[in-house]
């Protein structure tokens, strides 16, 4: 797809179980603002800029109707044009499935789209279109959008501290043989 490369640290022992509600309380929604997304990412010892480098993520997957609707219909930091494309694939009620790339420009490659859309005011999210919304994320987006290096970068790095976090140690969990399921 065409992003950054880093090198992954080897020997991690993961979690041989998996929790909903961990899950649920720690990561992001689509419906969070700034301050609750810097907030969730600085419990976990992440910076700001790695919050921004790794909303950049976004620059490839689709997401939900039910998970923009709001954003669509409701929201005036929007380019119409953009929210009435949009509107015609996810109602104001119903449709809640439908799928819509987060990155309507390049779908399908990791690049620097997603941070121009944001600036253009077509973040398809509520959570991503806050990046960009007069606050202290907006210099950085503006960054990325014009330079694919530096998010590049920033991406890869915030990729390996992200792979830091809580690593489990001793004897929890496991160092998996297939990383996809556990051993």
């Amino acid at each position: 797809m065409g992003g950054p490369t880093w090198t992954v640290k080897l020997g991690r022992r993961d979690s041989a179980t998996a929790s909903e509600t961990d899950a649920n309380d720690n990561l992001p929604s689509f419906t969070d603002d700034l301050k609750e997304l810097i907030s969730l990412f600085s419990r976990k010892g992440l910076e700001p800029q790695d919050l921004v480098a790794l909303s950049g993520a976004h620059t490839i997957g689709q997401a939900q109707c039910f998970t923009f609707r709001d954003r669509i219909h409701n929201e005036d930091n929007i380019d119409s044009s953009f929210a009435s494309t949009r509107q015609r694939s996810c109602p104001t009620s119903g449709s809640n499935t439908n799928l819509a790339p987060l990155d309507k420009v390049t779908p399908n490659s990791f690049d620097k789209s997603y941070f121009k859309n944001l600036v253009q005011l077509k973040g398809l999210l509520h959570s991503d279109q806050v990046l960009f919304n007069n606050d202290s994320t907006d210099s950085l987006v503006r960054t990325y959008s014009n330079s694919r290096s530096t998010f590049f970068a920033d991406f890869a790095s915030a990729m390996v501290k992200m792979g830091d976090i809580e690593p489990l140690t001793g004897s929890s969990g496991q160092i998996r043989t297939n990383c996809r399921v556990p051993n």
